[in-house]
Order: C-alpha cells, then sequence, then structure tokens
C-alpha cells in the first residue's frame, strides 16, 4: 500500500465547514481567523453579534469566507436557528468548535484559602452565579453539540473540539465554579468521544494555560495600571515558559486536532499551557 504524504493531506481543511461558538472572542476569535486562512469556510457564533460580525469581517477581508451569526449557546432555540443559517449559508457543517465559555467574579472568593478571611468568602458565593458558570462552560458545549453534530453522526464525517482549561487537571484557588465547569467539559470530550466513535466523529479538546482574555484579566492584571497582580506574578512564576500565553500559540495544536492527520485521535485533552501542568512548583 502506498501512502503519499503531505501538509495539505495532513492538515489541510480547504472548503471544510467548521462553526465556532464564542468566536467573537479573544481567543475562539483567532481560532476562526487562523481556519480561514487555511481555507475553510467559518461560521463565527457569538452572542454578541457585532462581535461574530467583526471576526466574519477580518476573516473575509484577508482573503477568506465567513459570516458572523448571533447565537446564545443556553437556549436551544437560538442554536437551532444558527444551524439553520450555517446550512442555508454553506449547506453542510464538518467542524464544531465549542469556545463558549467564561467565569464571573461573582463566583469567585476573595480570598485563596479560608485563612485569608476575605469577602466573598466561599459561603458568600452567589449560587446563581456559580450556575451561570457552569451551564455557561459545560450546558454551553452540550447543548450546541446536540444540534450542530446530528446531521455529523447520520453522514458519519466529522470532528468537534471542545475549549477545557489548566483547571481540569488541577483546580485552581478563587474559581471553583469555572474549575468544575471546565473538569465537566474534558470529562464529557471523553465520554462523547466513546459515543461518538462508530459514526465516525471525533471529539477532543484543547486545554489552554494562562492566556490573558477578557474573562480573566481583572483575576491577573491590575485593572488601573495593567500591571501584573500577585495571581499573575504567581503564575508567569509556575509557567516554566516564563510568560502568558499567545493565541497565535493554540492554532497548531487546533489545526492538528481538525485535521485528517488526526484521524485515529479521539477522547483527548491536550495541555497548551507552557509547561506548567509539568511543573509541581519545586
Amino acid at each position: 500500500m502506498s501512502i503519499s504524504y503531505s501538509l495539505e493531506s495532513m492538515f489541510g481543511l480547504k472548503d471544510k465547514v467548521a462553526v465556532v461558538t464564542g468566536g467573537g472572542g479573544v481567543l475562539c476569535g483567532e481560532m476562526s481567523k487562523a481556519l480561514g486562512a487555511i481555507g475553510a469556510k467559518i461560521a463565527v457564533l457569538d452572542l454578541r453579534q457585532e462581535a461574530a460580525q467583526a471576526v466574519a469581517d477580518d476573516i473575509n477581508k484577508n482573503g477568506g469566507t465567513a459570516i458572523g451569526v448571533a447565537c446564545n449557546v443556553l437556549e436551544i432555540d437560538s442554536i437551532k436557528t444558527a444551524n439553520e443559517t450555517v446550512k442555508g449559508e454553506f449547506g453542510k457543517i464538518d467542524i464544531l468548535v465549542n469556545g463558549a465559555g467564561g467565569n464571573h467574579k461573582s463566583a469567585t472568593t476573595g480570598g485563596t484559602t479560608i485563612a485569608d478571611q476575605l469577602d466573598p468568602t466561599f459561603f458568600q458565593l452567589d449560587s446563581e452565579a456559580f450556575q451561570f458558570v457552569f451551564n455557561l462552560n459545560f450546558l454551553g458545549t452540550l447543548l450546541p453539540t446536540q444540534v450542530f453534530a446530528k446531521e455529523m453522526t447520520e453522514t458519519k464525517s466529522g470532528s468537534i473540539l471542545n475549549i477545557s482549561s489548566m483547571n481540569a487537571f488541577c483546580p485552581l484557588t478563587k474559581i471553583p465554579a469555572y474549575s468544575a465547569a471546565k473538569a465537566a467539559v474534558s470529562n464529557f470530550t471523553q465520554w462523547l468521544a466513546v459515543h461518538f466513535a462508530p459514526a465516525n466523529v471525533r471529539v477532543n479538546a484543547i486545554a489552554p494555560g494562562f492566556f490573558l482574555t477578557d474573562q480573566n484579566r481583572f483575576l491577573l492584571t491590575d485593572e488601573k495600571t495593567g500591571d501584573l497582580t500577585p495571581r499573575g506574578q504567581l503564575i508567569v512564576n509556575n509557567t516554566p515558559m516564563a510568560k502568558f500565553g499567545t493565541p497565535e500559540e493554540l492554532m497548531s495544536t487546533l489545526v492538528w486536532l481538525l485535521g485528517n492527520g488526526a484521524d485515529f485521535v479521539t477522547g483527548i485533552t491536550v495541555p497548551v499551557d507552557g509547561g506548567y501542568s509539568a511543573f509541581s512548583g519545586v
């Protein structure tokens, strides 16, 4: 049997149709642009129509093909409407990137441990904010998958990429809701990979280390000066590569997991973290 290897055969995504939820954000906006730059047709989904359209406009301006679509990943009717819009424009869906997610200040403790006695304590956490964070990250992965992946399982072709986090490997202090939700995403990735395997639909996840985004900036940098907070500095100190990641540093992993070269890869969560998960702190 003769096998011909090429970058196109292993990593090519030309004319594949990719749906990216949370596509108006920092990381998933860059993912949308990267996939668009290598020839995929992109449906940029975001709760904020203007944010989705801005990313789509950038892709189109640079020679790609994209549409911006308003979508609330916590409302099934909104997802179904978005699904019809994407299929009406592109005719099919090959790839789903479940990128919508984030944290909330009201689901964040004031202190690292209870000994700090800083408000809000664990006992003061707002249950509605906690539920919002869990729903946004976990249900915001589950519900789009139920809608966008159904046709993939029928055509027996497709790839799903979930966005997990370092918190799924080891929960970080102060953010119990986000940690629990991302652990659920990683677990769901494994479960879904097994469930969808007979339909030839692969399911994997990326676990970014520390990247500055709209959701975590308030914890890692001083809102007035832009300097690192003590927590931000601690993270950098415990990252062997001694820096935050940049969105561009996620893209090669994204393309690998979605490309044909990863056809036998399913059910894994790949850390992209500058060595953070390998370092014990000592």
